[in-house]
């Protein structure tokens, strides 16, 4: 009896498993259950220089002008992703033509020219556009003072994607004009992003005299204003990243050699009082109590680090020489 069930069932398990697979034969092509081809970003070619037909920008190359003392310069570069490929392929068109007994025919004629019913083959080349992604996989700025902000990488941008990328630069100690790149690398090439940043001098307008005055007062009551609110402008910003005769001209010259200097600014070459690079040191970086002259050094509230007080004292040093001879 358990060999008889036992039977019976793996007979009904080929049974189902033998129509299952007759099923499947007979299924039509567009019955059976695909998947989505997965978009493999290939690299082997990010080094070559991007074709026409990838990205649309904005622009590649940009220009700034910043005022002198702009701590950094920032411009954004924009773009779509129009990549696309041609793939043209057969198709192949299958027509049965039978032929059509004339009016009067005998039945057995039309028969005959039914069955004579012919397949009629028509190959043809179709031609698509096909949208693809693009993956950005390096971004190189073109030295350390240049950063560009944009998604984590890889970054893949779908078909017809909007993006931006930002870059940014650091004008601590640079002047004139200047010219910096970012390199941007994806699976369909390259592209060298350009920014160019003019930085354009200070206008500083000569001082009426009621303004000359107006600064005198507050100087009394606190010789480091001169580095505060609109005086900044004139004592401070124009000796950003300066040194030794550059750094005088910038921030004493304004004071000491201005063509109408005030009667209780010292004329820096007739000093009555003997003079060395101590000298000279201690009075920039500590300025003197109860005076107009303000301190410099940066552990003073002034605007000065120890090097630029260092080359400023040199400099005073050897351009204006002691016409006082020395006590010791």
């Amino acid at each position: 009896m358990k060999l008889r069930l036992c039977l019976a069932s793996f007979s009904v398990i080929v049974i189902v498993a033998g129509a299952g697979i007759l099923v499947a034969q007979n299924m039509p092509p567009n019955a059976l259950v695909t998947s989505n081809p997965v978009y493999k970003p290939d690299f082997s070619h990010e080094s070559e220089p991007m074709p026409n037909g990838v990205m649309v920008w904005d622009a590649t190359t940009k220009t700034t002008n910043v005022p002198q003392g702009s701590l950094s310069a920032h411009l954004v570069f924009y773009f779509t992703n129009i990549a696309a490929q041609v793939q043209t392929m057969q198709v192949t068109n299958v027509t049965k033509v039978s032929h059509m007994a004339a009016p009067g025919a005998s039945t057995r004629l039309a028969t005959l020219l039914l069955a004579s019913t012919v397949s009629v083959t028509n190959v043809v080349w179709v031609t698509n556009s096909v949208s693809l992604p693009v993956t950005i996989g390096t971004v190189h700025p073109s030295c350390g003072c240049t950063t560009a902000q944009l998604p984590s990488l890889p970054w893949t941008l779908p078909p017809g994607t909007n993006g931006q990328i930002g870059v940014t630069v650091n004008l601590a100690g640079k002047f004139g004009t200047i010219v910096k790149s970012v390199h941007v690398g994806t699976d369909h090439g390259s592209r060298d992003l350009i920014v160019q940043i003019t930085i354009t001098p200070l206008d500083i307008k000569p001082l009426t005299d009621a303004e000359r005055a107006r600064q005198m007062a507050i100087a009394k009551v606190d010789r480091q204003a001169v580095f505060k609110n609109d005086c900044a402008i004139c004592h401070m910003s124009r000796g950003q990243y300066k040194y030794g005769k550059e750094l005088y001209d910038a921030d004493c010259g304004i004071c000491h050699e201005a063509e109408h200097r005030a009667s209780m600014v010292p004329d820096l070459h007739s000093l009555k009082v003997p003079t060395n690079t101590d000298f000279w040191q201690t009075w920039i970086a500590h300025g003197k109590a109860g005076s107009f002259m303000p301190a410099f050094a940066t552990s003073d509230g002034g605007p000065l680090s120890d090097m630029q007080v260092a080359s400023l004292a040199a400099y005073l040093n050897s351009a204006i020489p002691s016409k006082v001879p020395s006590l010791h």
